[in-house]
């Protein structure tokens, strides 16, 4: 693997060409605006990103798969210095699936870096399948009839209410969500994970931009 003493325009067009991206999708994958990438390749060897963002090229460059590692080596030529160790990619199915055990929608968060709690800090966080949807009352009466698990406190005889069957299970616990997932052969989301998730490819603080709103 090699990495990037100097970050220039010419070193992010490079890493763009290498991941075979467009100008929206990298800048989507590395969390800033389309505007800074064209800002930055307009600029060539005369610019030089910020230290926050040329943190997030690191990354985004350390966590390559081999072949891409390879074409950006190719681009930039003296620009590289050696590193230690080889960047893995675990490739991961197709962008939406249903789970086999819960049948529950699920889709795949790409791999990417992202701005991290209040500071923005860039952090790395490899791909994942996370539920498109809350567990419903039915979905999770499955669950308590497969394993014996205790029910939650509100359904009567343990048996949730048939007009709420749809709607979002509650009450709750962490443990009941953990043992769940580990029933269903899947994971609960980490922090960063979760955190990716909410904030979306952008990094914004809200799902919707930095700005809160009247509400």
């Amino acid at each position: 693997m090699a990495t990037v003493q100097h970050w220039s325009g010419v070193e992010v067009r490079a890493l763009r060409d290498a991941k075979r991206m467009s100008i929206r999708e990298f800048a989507a994958h590395l969390g800033v605006s389309e505007r800074m990438i064209s800002k930055w390749e307009a600029g060539g060897e005369s610019i030089t990103p910020r230290p926050v963002n040329q943190a997030a090229l690191d990354t985004c460059l350390t966590c390559n798969d081999p072949d891409t590692q390879a074409r950006f080596s190719y681009l930039t030529g003296d620009s590289l210095v050696p590193g230690n160790g080889d960047a893995q990619v675990d490739l991961v199915g197709s962008t939406e699936t249903r789970h086999p055990v819960d049948g529950r929608l699920m889709v795949k968060v790409e791999g990417s870096v992202y701005l991290a709690g209040p500071s923005n800090e860039p952090v790395w966080v490899p791909d994942y399948y996370i539920d498109v949807h809350p567990g419903t009352n039915a979905e999770h009466s499955r669950f308590v009839a497969a394993t014996g698990h205790t029910p939650p406190q509100h359904w009567i005889d343990g048996t949730y209410p048939e007009r709420l069957a749809d709607h979002p299970v509650v009450f709750v616990t962490w443990n009941d969500a953990s043992a769940y997932a580990e029933w269903a052969g899947k994971a609960l989301p980490t922090s960063q994970q979760w955190e990716k998730t909410a904030r979306g490819t952008r990094g914004t603080v809200y799902p919707w931009g930095d700005q809160p709103t009247p509400t």
